[in-house]
């Protein structure tokens, strides 16, 4: 049987390991809405209603951990901090967009 491991955690599907990166009720929205370029946390936040700023923390955190976005500090007075996707991030794109058109279906 074929194993994944992803930060010491070992998964036996890959697609599996792949909504671990991506699924929870914050991730796959946060992603989603850096598809069109940078933002700054407030942008974020401002698109997530209903998220707080420890789990929009959080979840950036572990997105960055797992290499799907990139943080970029710019050193000025007050702090800017952006976040973006990376190129292994962009790689998902497609199969979020699939998954945009598949729910897209349901639409009221």
């Amino acid at each position: 049987m074929k194993r994944y491991k992803l930060d010491g955690t070992f998964f036996y599907c890959p697609v599996d390991l792949t909504l671990a990166v991506i699924g929870g009720r914050w991730k796959g929205l946060v992603f989603w809405n850096l598809r069109d370029g940078s933002k700054r946390y407030g942008e974020i936040k401002k698109v997530l209603v209903g998220i707080n700023d420890k789990m929009l923390s959080q979840v950036l955190k572990e997105l960055e951990a797992n290499g799907v976005i990139n943080r970029k500090v710019y050193e000025v007075i007050p702090p800017k901090v952006e976040y973006s996707l990376t190129k292994e991030g962009k790689k998902l794109l497609p199969v979020m967009e699939l998954m945009s058109k598949w729910g897209a279906k349901y639409q009221i």
